[in-house]
């Protein structure tokens, strides 16, 4: 009798913890769940695009940034769910590993752009000036700077002449486009009252001087704005990074517990 109550304890007793399981598990699930919101966006706008024939804007396309972003997304947490609810060693490695090596990845950039600002600010400005150059081929580019424009009160990279280098804007006598030397509406000062937006608000900009443009939109370009916005902001800009690596380490942490988990629950019956 003794005997068979030893058996049933062994039986039943595990090393793994439920509860460090199941919460890794719906940990795991929220962002899978959401890596597939995140896809389904991304193709959604992909599809609706009303042009798509410009092919070297394929880097720089929010659509396809977001579905790579999706699809990583959805491969990590993925292992990560069935390796939580199977026990899954192989599949808890694959999350913990891939996991680390998106928060290394994250973590370089991030360090390598404190150290190497004047390079990092090289590689934001030609990511601009492509948007810039592509902003009536693309309209997820367009709606990307028109947004940045508007909430940063800025307009351009480093002044508003910056929108000469699209076709339809540029300032030069050979350009045949009824916007030539125009800046989109989203570099305008909006009007108090204006239930409706004058779209031809930035016709003729480029040829004012700074003074001049300064009483119909924000001369001051995007990249001065954003450093501007970043010094005032450090404490948000810290949480958002502190709150983007803390999951990150979670997730690892949690798995590396699981997996040691299982080898104990693995050698125990061995």
């Amino acid at each position: 009798m003794e005997g068979n109550r030893r058996l049933n304890r062994a039986e039943v007793f595990t090393f793994v913890n439920p509860w460090m399981r199941y919460f890794l598990f719906f940990f795991s699930f929220v962002f899978w769940v959401f890596s597939l919101l995140i896809v389904a966006i991304g193709v959604y706008a992909k599809i609706q695009k009303a042009t798509d024939t410009v092919r070297n804007t394929f880097l720089i396309d929010p659509a396809v940034i977001l579905i790579v972003v999706g699809v990583v997304m959805f491969f990590v947490t993925f292992c990560g769910c069935i390796g939580a609810l199977r026990q899954n060693i192989h599949l808890l490695k694959t999350f913990s590993i891939s996991l680390t090596l998106v928060f290394l990845t994250q973590l370089a950039i991030a360090v390598l752009g404190f150290f190497y600002s004047d390079q990092t600010r090289d590689a934001l400005e030609k990511f601009v000036k492509k948007a810039i150059v592509h902003y009536r081929d693309d309209l997820d580019l367009q709606n990307l700077m028109d947004y940045i424009q508007k909430e940063f009160q800025c307009c351009g990279w480093n002044h508003y002449t910056d929108w000469s280098w699209n076709l339809y804007f540029n300032c030069t006598h050979e350009n045949p486009s009824s916007e030539r030397c125009a800046v989109p509406y989203s570099c305008c000062t909006p009007v108090p009252g204006e239930t409706v937006i004058n779209t031809m608000c930035g016709f003729g900009v480029q040829t004012m001087s700074p003074l001049e443009a300064n009483e119909s939109i924000h001369p001051v370009g995007c990249v001065d704005k954003a450093a501007m916005w970043i010094e005032s902001h450090l404490l948000l800009v810290g949480a958002l990074a502190l709150g983007t690596a803390l999951p990150q380490i979670a997730g690892i942490v949690l798995s590396h517990i699981l997996i040691s988990q299982i080898q104990n629950d693995i050698t125990s019956v061995l």
